[in-house]
């Protein structure tokens, strides 16, 4: 079997994409600025071949990008050939999986708005178990138990010395949605409940009563990198996963996420009304 493109490549390529794109450069102008091919920066921006650090750091200074972007950048290079912790599932997971938890492990803020089901980062063990039950393809118990391996893994980044910022706003339909039997779900809202005491994490809900709002559409996540630059939105759709990284694309779902923030109960508010939904289970 040939060798797996790692995530780290994927994500350094579309990184020197936009750079170069920022910049206005050909490929053969940026490969001439730092004496290379054109078909090296093609290489390197295409995730095809090994990349040197030192020709992705040069490109970088002549892309003008910022200090941390250099620096994020030169590090995904440096690591290129890395596998995540997620690698042992690799062969069973889409590679758009493979792509969140590559930008998820090295993601310094999140921003969550979700509008069916609790997010993946905040659900306990029972209620994510429900969830794959419920798959319209029927799992088996040995997939739906690697699933949510997977799923509790992925949380891990909330406990790292240095953990990212979560700000989850959720619509009112998900912390009334019954998922599981009563009991999942009032240790789901518990979960919410102790969560929203977390100093990096925010929980905000938006109530029913507030109408139509900013992101009507459905749910999206905001993934944030050291830099405003390297954010990315990220969709789960039924069929698959979508990401987005223009910058017009950004800054429309930044001002939708400043919108539903202003919309939503504060987190005292919030948890109030987390703590009446258990109340009436």
């Amino acid at each position: 079997m040939p060798e797996r493109t790692t995530t780290r490549r994927r994500q350094l390529g579309a990184m020197m994409r936009k750079l170069r794109a920022r910049k206005g450069l050909t490929l053969e102008e940026a490969g001439q600025l730092v004496g290379v091919s054109k078909a090296t920066v093609s290489r390197y921006e295409t995730q095809a071949g090994p990349v040197k650090w030192v020709v992705v750091d040069a490109l970088c200074r002549e892309y003008e990008a910022t200090e941390a972007e250099r620096k994020a950048v030169v590090g995904l290079a440096k690591d290129a050939k890395q596998q995540g912790w997620w690698s042992s599932f690799a062969d069973s997971i889409p590679e758009s999986m493979n792509l969140l938890l590559t930008l998820e492990d090295e993601a310094v803020r999140e921003g969550h708005f979700s509008c069916v089901y609790i997010p993946g980062l905040l659900q306990t063990r029972a209620y994510s178990t429900a969830l794959q039950k419920a798959n319209e393809v029927p799992l088996g118990p040995s997939e739906i138990e690697r699933l949510v391996d997977i799923r509790m893994k992925r949380q891990e980044i909330l406990n790292r010395p240095r953990p990212l910022h979560l700000w989850a706003i959720l619509d009112e339909s998900v912390i009334r949605r019954a998922v599981g039997s009563p009991q999942t779900m009032k240790e789901q809202l518990d979960r919410l409940l102790e969560a929203n005491e977390s100093p990096h994490i925010t929980l905000q809900v938006l109530p029913f009563s507030k109408g139509a709002h900013a992101a009507a559409l459905g749910s999206f996540v905001i993934i944030g990198g050291p830099e405003p630059t390297l954010d990315v939105v990220y969709f789960d759709f039924h069929a698959g996963s979508l990401f987005l990284e223009k910058a017009e694309e950004l800054d429309r779902y930044r001002l939708a996420f400043e919108y539903l923030r202003a919309q939503a109960l504060d987190m005292e508010a919030s948890s109030a009304m987390i703590h009446r939904a258990r109340k009436e289970l």
